[in-house]
């Protein structure tokens, strides 16, 4: 029952996406919770989960037990702890003791015997909420976009996960790096692309996600890519990274 943390520090590198398409095509093979933890809470309306009655933060300030925020989404044997605008307040009221960055790992105790995988998608920020995540996970996949200053970011990336390794969570590992927003039709891609796997090797996935505007629009309807755009490369590349997870995931 592995907890995996979608994160990047980096924001517009595919993250939510990620975290919503991977749950949703794992929910495919296993039962699935995913835990929207960033206030944006785009994996929430992505998954057409608009305004919750109950959310993480409820949750987090003790108001109530995760089962209670738990709701179900469209999409089979897959179900959301969502976030709203209210856990921008969390963040804040948060300070950074240990006892706080434990928070959503002793949130998760109760529910997660019920799922196989629990996939959490973190904000693009480094802060309590992001601490927590991290806390929470036993392993992590960093989505990458295929861009000029992508190295630079992974290596602060890198450099928080130890820290954290050292503090709060001795066993959190990293699943993969994922190479996301590749555009086949451009040198800088398949550049970035070569240097991410000379650097971190076996660590990076097998599967690159295109940049494709199936994904991109998906959201915008409250859909996973499966729903709106099954036939789809996006779709195709969210199967085969499922595949990749699963294999890694019990190997670790």
């Amino acid at each position: 029952m592995p907890i995996i943390g979608v994160i990047n520090q980096k924001g517009g590198v595919g993250k939510t996406t990620s975290a919503i398409n991977l749950a949703a095509a794992l929910a495919g093979r296993r039962t699935v919770l995913l835990v929207d933890l960033d206030p944006q809470a785009n994996a929430s309306s992505g998954l057409g989960i608009d305004r919750p009655e109950l959310t993480i933060y409820d949750v987090l300030v003790g108001r109530v037990p995760a089962r209670r925020g738990i709701t179900d989404t469209t999409v089979e044997n897959l179900r959301i702890l969502p976030a709203s605008a209210d856990l921008a307040g969390a963040a804040v009221e948060l300070d950074a003791t240990s006892e706080n960055m434990l928070l959503l790992s002793k949130s998760l105790i109760g529910v997660r015997p019920n799922f196989d995988f629990i996939v959490v998608d973190a904000p693009p920020s480094i802060g309590a909420l992001t601490l927590n995540s991290l806390a929470a996970a036993d392993q992590l996949i960093i989505p990458l976009q295929a861009e000029y200053y992508a190295l630079e970011g992974i290596a602060s990336m890198m450099e928080t996960v130890d820290r954290v390794r050292a503090s709060l969570n001795p066993k959190l590992t990293i699943l993969g790096i994922l190479i996301t927003m590749f555009d086949t039709r451009t040198k800088l891609s398949q550049q970035v692309e070569e240097n991410v796997r000379r650097h971190f090797g076996d660590l990076v996935f097998d599967v690159v996600v295109p940049r494709n505007v199936r994904l991109a629009e998906a959201p915008s309807y409250g859909q996973a890519i499966f729903d709106y755009a099954p036939s789809s490369q996006g779709a195709a590349a969210y199967q085969r990274l499922a595949k990749e997870v699963l294999k890694r995931a019990y190997q670790t």
